[in-house]
């Protein structure tokens, strides 16, 4: 018996409860941090946002532990629309894994894409990629469950099934293209006209793109060659590349009739999606709407009477919970700051420490100021509300065009939603594809270390060539 050479699963905290620890960690943080406030002001767009030069400390608020169940349910409160979202994309895509219609597609495309690497894993990030270039990664949670089955019947591992949804839909939404809830509200608080220096952007997303990708195809060769090195393999069971292919891919039959039109179905629904959102500002509440009726019509082509559909849907539900519950916890840090009255004097910190840096530096620590906000601001608009009317003034003092202020924004603003454990982009889509935010990090903090570098390098290419207009 001494010599068994079972192996001992290793356990890892329950990503519930890390982020519950970075809630009790940020209520900490706030007895540390004095309360402070900036004046605000509606803008001639509308908007409402601060006076960079009226700021003033207050009396300190101290936040009491035992109101911490408050503000979780004051975080699932605001975050209830990306709730129904995820439910309603997990009710979705259990009635069309159900009848085995994507099955059957990923094993036509592993036939014939198998060993062809690089233009699996170039062509997935770019599809995501274009896609969130005006929407954020958290549309994409259904999907990731797909796209890592896709990954683990050719050989790689769940790490690199999430990567390819959430890394090619992070430099989409980072590069900040066509972003109306990051980029348009950046610039025009910049005075900037609204999409303008898209050619730069796209020069910025090709670049990130090109170097995320070659990391992704060494990854991808390196696990397939030998599964011991991914990060989960010493999670053991399915999760890992030790799944073979052929054992993957056994049972999921051929494409018939029923099971193209549900492809077409996922297919049209994706398409409306995007449609709605760059055409007429959708929301979460618009694309729970196109899940709920993608469920119904998948069902419907399959032949399914009410009842069975109603079963998946349900069933679909319930694995999405776990979901739920972490997206839902990961907002509360942002509203225990707010309550706190701590999120203006972070932003008044770093406007200060930026204006010592010098000029040619400026680009990157912008970046990096940006960073450390947005680990204290989750909202995309409302760190641009936040920062732009200090850093805008700032980039002006120094000598940095504001449309290169407003690339720092979007480059510190996106990139590192995928490291932070309250990102609900982030945590929403780890916990689909069974995948620790632990586990997660042995991995990503080597590409969060490549996007830094190249970031900071565009950032100053941008500074070299007066990056404009303005």
């Amino acid at each position: 018996m001494g010599g068994s050479n079972t192996k001992v699963k290793k356990q890892f905290p329950h990503p519930l409860w890390v982020i519950t620890l970075v809630v009790l960690a940020a209520v900490v943080l706030t007895w540390l941090i004095p309360s402070g406030e900036f004046v605000r002001e509606v803008n001639e767009a509308g908007l409402k946002v601060v006076v960079p030069d009226q700021f003033s400390f207050l009396e300190k608020i101290y936040l009491k532990p035992w109101n911490v169940p408050s503000y979780i349910v004051q975080g699932f409160l605001a975050v209830a629309s990306m709730l129904f979202m995820t439910i309603f994309s997990g009710c979705a895509f259990t009635v069309v894994l159900e009848g085995g219609a994507l099955q059957s597609l990923i094993a036509g495309f592993v036939k014939k894409f198998g060993s062809k690497d690089i233009i699996f894993i170039s062509l997935l990030t770019l599809i995501f990629g274009l896609i969130a270039t005006s929407q954020s990664v958290v549309t994409f949670i259904g999907f990731t469950p797909i796209i890592v089955m896709m990954a683990i019947s050719m050989g790689y591992d769940a790490i690199l099934g999430v990567s390819l949804v959430v890394l090619g839909g992070a430099i989409g939404f980072s590069t900040g293209t066509l972003n109306a809830t990051t980029t348009v509200v950046a610039q025009e608080i910049a005075g900037l006209p609204l999409y303008s220096g898209l050619t730069y952007r796209f020069v910025c997303f090709a670049v990130f793109m090109v170097v995320t990708d070659i990391f992704l195809i060494w990854y991808a060769r390196k696990v397939k060659a030998n599964p011991a090195v991914s990060p989960m393999y010493e999670l053991g069971g399915q999760s890992t590349s030790e799944i073979n292919a052929s054992d993957a891919l056994e049972g999921m039959g051929s494409m018939t009739a029923r099971k193209w039109l549900v492809i077409l179905t996922v297919m049209g629904s994706l398409a409306v999606m995007v449609y709605g959102c760059l055409k007429h500002s959708w929301g979460m509440d618009q694309i729970s709407m196109v899940f709920l009726c993608e469920g119904i019509i998948a069902g419907l082509f399959y032949g399914y009477n009410a009842n069975k559909i109603c079963e998946l849907f349900t069933e679909g539900a319930k694995k999405m919970i776990g979901v739920c519950l972490i997206v839902g916890v990961s907002r509360t840090v942002g509203v225990v700051l707010t309550e706190a009255q701590v999120m203006d004097t972070i932003v008044y910190g770093m406007g200060n420490l930026l204006m010592s840096v010098p000029s040619f530096l400026a680009p990157p620590a912008m970046f990096i100021a940006n960073i450390i906000v947005n680990i204290f601001i989750g909202s995309g608009t409302g760190q641009a509300t936040a920062v732009m009317p200090i850093f805008t003034p700032i980039a002006d003092m120094i000598g940095m065009t504001r449309q290169t202020a407003v690339l720092a924004f979007n480059f510190g603003d996106g990139f590192c939603n995928y490291i932070l454990p309250t990102a609900s982009a982030l945590m929403g889509n780890l916990a689909v594809a069974n995948v620790p935010y632990t586990t997660w990090m042995k991995y990503m903090w080597k590409v969060f270390t490549i996007w830094v570098i190249t970031g900071s390098v565009m950032l100053i290419i941008a500074q070299i060539i007066q990056y404009g207009p303005m």
